[in-house]
C-alpha cells in the first residue's frame, strides 16, 4: 500500500500547505527530513500566504522570509483591548484621574464632530488638571515568540485618534515605550504636547508613529495618552481620545 511519502513532492507540498501553521511547525516538522525540508521551504508559507490572501495581486515586492511574514499577518490585530470605550475603563489603567476625572461619553459630544469610522461610537474624555491612561502590552501572551521579534523585528505601527470641543481650549499627550523583560526602556515615543486652540473645528486627528529596527529585547509595549483642558473648567472640557491601536506589521520584512 502506498503512503503519503510516495506523493510527488509537489502533491505533498500542496497537501502540507492545507495545515494549519502551528500544526505544521509542532507535529509536521519532526516526522521526517522530507517534510522537513518542504516545511522549511519559502515555497509552502508563499502557497499559504498566496491562500489567505496576505499577498496583494499588485504587490511588487517580495518578502525576505514567508515564514515570518505569514505568522505576522496571521497574528495581526490591535493589541490595545476596549481602545473606544465600549467597556468602560475595563483593561485601562488609570495612572492620573484629577479634576472631575475621566468619563466616557457618546459621539458626537457636546461642540464635537462624529468620527470618520461610523462603526466608533463613544470615546474617552478628559477634565481639567492631568488625565492618563495606561495599558502595557505582553507580546508573548499575545503569541510573538523572541525570535520573531528579535531577529524579524517587524514594524511597530502605534495610531491614536484625538480631539477637542470646539468651545475649550485642550492638550494632548502620548507616550509609548518598548520595553525589555525586566521592564527596562528600550526605545520611546514621547512627542511635545499638543495644544489646541478654543473655537478650533473640533475635528479628529490622528498621531501615528513606527518604531522600526528596534534591536532584540522587546518583549512589552507600554502605551499611555491622556490630557487636559486647559481653562480649569469643572467638567469634561478636556481632549477625547478613541480608537487607538498598537499593531505588529508585516511591512518591514519586505525587501
Amino acid at each position: 500500500m502506498l503512503s503519503i511519502d510516495h506523493l510527488p513532492e509537489n502533491v505533498l507540498l500542496e497537501v502540507l500547505s492545507l495545515v494549519p501553521a502551528r500544526d505544521l511547525i509542532y507535529r509536521c516538522l519532526p516526522v521526517c527530513r522530507l517534510w522537513r525540508d518542504i516545511i522549511d521551504s519559502p515555497t509552502l508559507w508563499k502557497t499559504k500566504c498566496q491562500s489567505k490572501r496576505y499577498i496583494a495581486k499588485d504587490c511588487k515586492r517580495t518578502p525576505r522570509d514567508w515564514k515570518m511574514f505569514y505568522f505576522i499577518c496571521q497574528l495581526k490585530r490591535n493589541l490595545l483591548k476596549n481602545p473606544c470605550a465600549e467597556e468602560g475603563f475595563r483593561f485601562w489603567r488609570l495612572d492620573v484621574n484629577e479634576g472631575d476625572q475621566w468619563k466616557v461619553e457618546d459621539l458626537p459630544g457636546d461642540h464635537g464632530k462624529p468620527f470618520p469610522d461610523a462603526q466608533v461610537k463613544k470615546y474617552f474624555v478628559t477634565s481639567y488638571c492631568s488625565c492618563e491612561k495606561s495599558q502595557v502590552i505582553d507580546l508573548k501572551e499575545e503569541g510573538y515568540w523572541q525570535d520573531l521579534l528579535d531577529v524579524s523585528q517587524p514594524e511597530i505601527v502605534i495610531k491614536d485618534w484625538f480631539a477637542a470641543r470646539h468651545d475649550c481650549r485642550c492638550q494632548y499627550n502620548v507616550l509609548v515605550q518598548l520595553l525589555a523583560a525586566d521592564k527596562t526602556v528600550l526605545h520611546e515615543f514621547s512627542p511635545s504636547a499638543i495644544t489646541i486652540e478654543k473655537y478650533n473645528d473640533a475635528m479628529w486627528r490622528q498621531m501615528e508613529h513606527t518604531f522600526r529596527n528596534y534591536g532584540p529585547g522587546v518583549r512589552y509595549i507600554y502605551f499611555q495618552h491622556g490630557g487636559s483642558d486647559t481653562q480649569l473648567w469643572a467638567g469634561w472640557y478636556g481632549v477625547r481620545v478613541t480608537n487607538s491601536c498598537v499593531t505588529i506589521e508585516p511591512e518591514d520584512l519586505i525587501g
